[in-house]
């Protein structure tokens, strides 16, 4: 087909699919009878260089001329077209990296080659969401051997940027996440920094959780910052707080990601690969793993715990990273807020030490903090503990994560949902154990962490005393339709706190 026939101008309808790449053209249109498409096949959009896999739907209304086409938002975002620009549409090619991921399923090893082909089709935007849906899922569980979760972090590394830093100790943290609230992240970079040390943090968005440490930090400064402020920043600050994603460290891991979200699912492997890429990515020297276990966390044995040990371990010093494993308690939430403001709220009080603050998330922070400042050779062996609390004691901390948030756009507090709601104790007793899950599910169905005020308040710590009537976590909402969703699903899983009677 002549490839001036082949274009068409594209409008912005305003289309919301969440992470659909979607392409709309007229039922009537030269390239729709050219080509014979048809709803839903997959086609190659491309516009100004770049190119995705979208979904496509024929548009039958008058809504688009003949001439004419639009995306999904999020096709918008990723192709960086605007209004009044012109795409091509042809067919989807073979893409041969999919027989790797077809004979994995079925039992196959991936080579590192294979990983390589996959990574580099998955930047180029050649695998479509359910191309992704399907390698995250051949990947899931413990599906990937140490050499494969290896060659897999290798790819993730070679087909991104990696950023050098003129440091000898570059530190790092990362917690695997699947507990409640456990934003240690903004107070353990403040202290590390205020140390002296340099902490390049980029984070991630919430995958299944309420909300990630960059929903968090949003709620108080931006993090969509490029790299050459990340930069400017990290030098004369010694840390940030940056969405891994505005920066395009590891891009492959980013595309992933949108798509594991969606699915809940974080595999092991793909999980341990998507840490030691970023850290890699970012010039990290040093790093600091922290590992919750509980009945209900993402980790739930210690027989997990030692095996991701082992994995981070070796595959951290593999791509040349030292790496430290430390295992946490992951019974329950840690600290009061769930869900972007309430735990910046938790963070912010630390940091001030303000009276009644929340003592499991600062005390973990500081073991954290105190570990990172021991690997960075600011402390002597077993005394980083005690210089991490002497620099969130003495306020140092605090006026560095304002310096921080100040070189990164200004600091706001963060706000409040207009909609609350308490859930009481139908009878006294002991709190004995904490659905962490479900908790999270009613955090996420109040509208966190897309509605960064929503989510909850936790009161009713294991092991805590309470009686009739009592709150044990207030529900925060946007709007009141999120809020009723909310306590409905609540009200039906009346053993998210379970208590034994006196």
């Amino acid at each position: 087909m002549d490839s001036m026939t082949n274009k068409l101008k594209l409008i912005r309808l305003g289309l919301d699919t969440k992470y659909e790449f979607m392409v709309y053209i007229h039922a009537g249109c030269s390239i729709d009878k050219s080509e014979g498409f048809e709803t839903y096949t997959q086609v190659v959009v491309s516009c100004n260089n770049k190119s995705i896999v979208a979904t496509l739907t024929i548009v039958t209304s008058d809504i688009l001329k003949m001439n004419q086409a639009s995306l999904s938002e999020i096709a918008w975002q990723r192709l960086g077209a605007n209004e009044g620009d012109e795409i091509t549409i042809t067919h989807l090619s073979p893409v041969t990296s999919l027989r790797y991921v077809r004979a994995k399923i079925y039992g196959n090893t991936i080579s590192s080659q294979g990983f390589d082909e996959i990574m580099t089709d998955i930047v180029a935007g050649r695998y479509s969401n359910i191309h992704l849906a399907s390698f995250i899922t051949a990947c899931a569980k413990e599906n990937l051997s140490i050499t494969e979760t290896t060659d897999l972090t290798n790819a993730m590394i070679r087909t991104g940027e990696i950023l050098h830093w003129d440091h000898p100790f570059i530190m790092d943290k990362h917690s695997v996440g699947g507990i409640p609230g456990n934003r240690t992240t903004p107070i353990v970079v403040t202290i590390v920094a205020a140390a002296g040390l340099m902490i390049p943090k980029t984070s991630s968005r919430a995958i299944t959780s309420p909300s990630g440490t960059a929903d968090t930090i949003e709620t108080m400064t931006s993090v969509t910052i490029n790299i050459n402020k990340m930069r400017e920043i990290v030098n004369k600050e010694g840390g940030c707080f940056v969405w891994g994603g505005a920066i395009g460290l590891s891009p492959g891991d980013d595309i992933i990601i949108r798509v594991e979200r969606p699915l809940d699912l974080d595999s092991e492997s793909q999980m341990i690969a998507s840490v030691l890429a970023k850290k890699v990515s970012a010039g990290a020297t040093h790093v600091v793993i922290d590992i919750p276990v509980g009945p209900t966390a993402k980790i739930r044995t210690d027989q997990t715990f030692l095996r991701l040990k082992e994995y981070f371990s070796i595959i951290g010093k593999t791509v040349g990273l030292n790496v430290m494993v430390l295992k946490f308690d992951g019974i329950q939430p840690l600290g009061i807020g769930i869900g972007p403001a309430l735990e910046a709220k938790d963070i912010l009080a630390i940091l001030r030490n303000e009276i009644n603050v929340p003592s499991d998330l600062k005390n973990k922070a500081i073991d954290i903090a105190g570990a990172i400042l021991e690997l960075g050779k600011k402390s002597p062996l077993g005394k980083g503990k005690e210089l991490a609390k002497q620099i969130l004691d003495s306020g140092a901390a605090y006026k560095k994560f304002i310096a921080i948030c100040e070189a990164q756009g200004g600091f706001r507090e963060p706000t409040s949902a207009p909609y609350i709601y308490d859930i009481n104790a139908t009878h006294a007793g002991l709190v004995t154990s904490i659905d962490n899950r479900n908790l999270a599910m009613v955090a996420k169905l109040a509208g966190a962490p897309h509605d960064p005020a929503a989510g909850i308040e936790f009161f009713a710590k294991i092991n805590t005393p309470v009686d009739v009537g009592q709150t044990m976590y207030r529900i925060h909402a946007q709007t009141k339709d999120e809020l009723e969703y909310a306590m409905a699903f609540a009200r039906s899983m009346p053993n998210i706190v379970n208590i034994i009677r006196d």
